[in-house]
């Protein structure tokens, strides 16, 4: 290490390359050892401290960087969105991880992501506390002496880059503002005067002053109040398209525009922090914090900027906050509280094990057709497709898929609960309800698929005098839902397919509500004048409710059928399970045998399909649950509580697990309890800022 600062005081050195070299010496071997990164830089801060003619160079070479060097494009693109779009940003980041971009060094922003050059860099920077980064940037510039101040006068080249970046940072929110899917949201921002035109003009304003103050001393410095004050109500307004676009529906475009404005802003506001900071004395000691915490945000940048996955996350938050909302909403369908609405569910969940054995015998029938293989997938998944959307057009539950659902309306109450004992309690009671609304659709499905497919096997029988199914046929059907078997890892597939189509589904509510598909649907002529203006409305409203559900319905029964297509295409062990119709089966096999299966074969088979069922149930809702609370950004620490009120509520009352009470709770408690609900169900409501004037009427 002495050797490579050494180096910095001989002449006609590549200084960049000497920066990178004294990171090596920072970096550990693997990025998580932050405790040896520590280690060297607290060993580098204490060599500087110690040899003056080391840190004399180094100092100088350092202010070079930033007198040397242009800094505005690290200010206004590092870490931000570039204007080109979702899409572009896609392959442009594909591309630089295989085709890097030209390095040019006379940009800082180039010359950062040469010194920290690997990608996992980032890891071991944020890892060093600040307080030694700190130390070591004190040591470095050792501001004791009058170097370390900025004189009156001209502007040191370093706040000029910033004060640019401001500009330019500035003009880009103008430009974001009024963009016409931000207005399309919010259709105040045409109507009264903008705050995003107006943080413009305060901020060109304020760098005017600043600048004046700096050359003058005896001016008096204006500070960035108003202009806090703007930027603030443009943080209000993006909040507000934000929540409006959870309810009226939002795209890729929207949401990336949406977290390119958020990160500008915040970018004024750090660079307006460091400016602030060399008010008092123009001493760059007193802005070192703020300087620490934007180097590691900068440095992470660069470290991430080809990195796709983080990209994806930031840009697809709003997409998935406003799809995991419309399941929320159609979650609360399926969980019950009173003893009505728990037999409604079980008389739904019959009726789609009903519809579920009459697919299953349909789709061993096509399996002995010996079609080709790409046809007899395709007729596997419209069977499946078309049954689901018919379950769903008659008004009947499949059991599965309410986890997809149930998930998005609980990660909506972990979020609203917030850790007050009154809210967890009302969400022990929403998930108890929820797992006897369950058990209910399962023992619906269940209860009525088997006997169907037995009574179809006997029907078939008596008229043909066949069996439905042969044995041999019985067996493999049999062994395929054994525990034994890959039953389980089917099942966990079949529940990621589960999972996937409650996004589906959630997407096309998505739509829907974005593109004002019932309200052109209610503008075209030609349907009125076939079907009737009364009908039409109806088929609007239809289509307005359940677009997303039939959706994912039939989406959902081409992934089932898809997937052991795939597997077949790719010699891949790829299938499903799923417990309505592994059940249907059990119910055909037992009648192809005869009813002549030993008692250990059948325990075996049902042991098999209350396996498989409760994999499904538990990847689809794990899954959703995940994906409902990361879109919301919620972290529940509560857990411990929650668990602890479950199992005093169980071992309490089980019966509140597997049946609703007997008798509806009296009117001031069940009024309680409704408002508990409400507050865990439904989004508080909130009011606009009045910035921009009233709010215009959803339209």
């Amino acid at each position: 290490m002495e050797e490579t600062l050494a180096r910095f005081g001989l002449p006609e050195q590549d200084h960049i390359a000497l920066w990178a070299a004294l990171v090596d010496h920072l970096r550990p071997s693997r990025a998580t050892q932050s405790h040896r990164a520590e280690e060297a830089l607290r060993v580098l801060t204490h060599l500087l401290a110690r040899r003056p003619d080391l840190r004399e160079p180094l100092r100088d070479s350092f202010a070079s960087l930033f007198r040397e060097r242009k800094q505005v494009s690290l200010y206004v693109s590092s870490g931000l969105l570039p204007s080109t779009g979702f899409f572009s940003e896609t392959f442009r980041r594909i591309s630089g991880r295989l085709l890097p971009e030209v390095i040019d060094t006379a940009y800082m922003k180039d010359a950062l992501s040469v010194i920290f050059y690997p990608r996992d860099d980032d890891v071991w920077v944020h890892a060093i506390r600040d307080e030694l980064w700190l130390e070591f940037l004190a040591t470095l510039l050792n501001e004791s002496t009058p170097q370390g101040e900025y004189a009156a006068g001209e502007l040191p080249p370093a706040v000029i880059e910033i004060l640019e970046a401001l500009r330019v940072l500035s003009y880009h929110v103008s430009a974001i503002g009024l963009d016409p899917e931000l207005v399309r949201i919010d259709p105040n921002l045409e109507e009264y005067e903008s705050p995003f035109l107006a943080q413009n003009a305060e901020l060109l304003r304020y760098i005017d002053h600043y600048t004046t103050w700096w050359s003058s001393p005896g001016t008096l410095a204006e500070d960035e109040k108003h202009l806090s004050v703007m930027l603030g109500q443009c943080n209000e307004v993006l909040q507000r398209i934000r929540k409006r676009a959870t309810r009226i529906g939002t795209s890729l475009t929207l949401t990336f525009k949406l977290e390119r404005l958020r990160q500008h802003l915040e970018r004024i506001v750090e660079l307006l922090a460091i400016l602030d900071g060399l008010r008092a004395r123009r001493v760059v000691h007193d802005i070192a914090p703020q300087l620490v915490r934007l180097f590691k945000s900068l440095v992470r940048a660069e470290c991430r900027k080809n990195h796709l996955f983080d990209y994806w996350g930031q840009n697809v938050e709003l997409l998935s906050l406003r799809m995991t909302e419309s399941a929320s909403r159609t979650g609360e369908h399926y969980i019950t509280s009173t003893r009505g609405e728990y037999f409604r569910m079980w008389r739904s969940a019959a009726l789609g094990g009903f519809v579920i054995a009459l697919m299953s015998a349909l789709k061993i029938v096509l399996g002995s057709q010996g079609m080709a293989p790409l046809n007899e997938a395709l007729a596997f998944c419209l069977n499946y497709g078309i049954g689901f959307v018919l379950i769903h057009i008659l008004g009947g539950t499949v059991a599965t898929k309410q986890p997809a659902m149930t998930a998005n309306a609980i990660a909506a109450s972990i979020g609203e609960a917030s850790g007050k004992t009154r809210d967890l309690e009302a969400l022990a009671e929403l998930i108890a309800r929820t797992v006897r609304s369950q058990i209910a659709a399962i023992l619906g499905n269940i209860g009525v698929a088997i006997p169907v497919a037995i009574a179809v096997s006997l029907a078939i029988h008596a008229f043909s005098g066949a069996h439905f199914v042969s044995a041999e046929k019985a067996y493999k059907l049999l062994g395929e839902i054994d525990p034994r078997s890959g039953a389980p890892l089917f099942a966990a597939i079949a529940g990621v397919c589960l999972f996937l189509s409650g996004l589906i589904s959630g997407y096309y509510d998505n739509l829907a509500a974005y593109n004002r598909i019932p309200q052109r649907l209610r503008q075209l002529h030609w349907p009125r004048r076939l079907i009737g203006e009364r009908r039409m409305q109806r088929v609007a409203a239809y289509v307005e409710n359940n677009l997303g559900a039939l959706a994912g319905n039939f989406f959902f029964g081409f992934l089932l059928g898809g997937t052991t297509a795939l597997g077949d295409l790719f010699g891949l062990p790829l299938d499903i399970r799923h417990i309505a119709f592994s059940s249907a089966y059990v119910g055909y096999s037992v009648a192809g045998l005869d009813f002549a299966l030993p008692l250990g074969a059948v325990a075996m088979g049902l042991a098999g399909v209350l396996l498989i069922g409760l994999v499904n149930l538990a990847v689809s809702f794990s899954l959703t649950l995940t994906v409902a609370m990361r879109a919301r950004r919620i972290s529940f620490a509560q857990g411990r509580s929650l668990v602890r009120m479950l199992l005093q509520r169980f071992l309490k009352h089980p019966q509140e697990f597997l049946l609703p009470p007997l008798r509806a709770a009296r009117p001031e408690q069940k009024a309680v309890n409704g408002d508990r609900a409400a507050s865990l169900t439904t989004p508080a409501p909130t009011q606009p800022p009045q910035t921009l004037g009233p709010d215009a009427p959803n339209r």
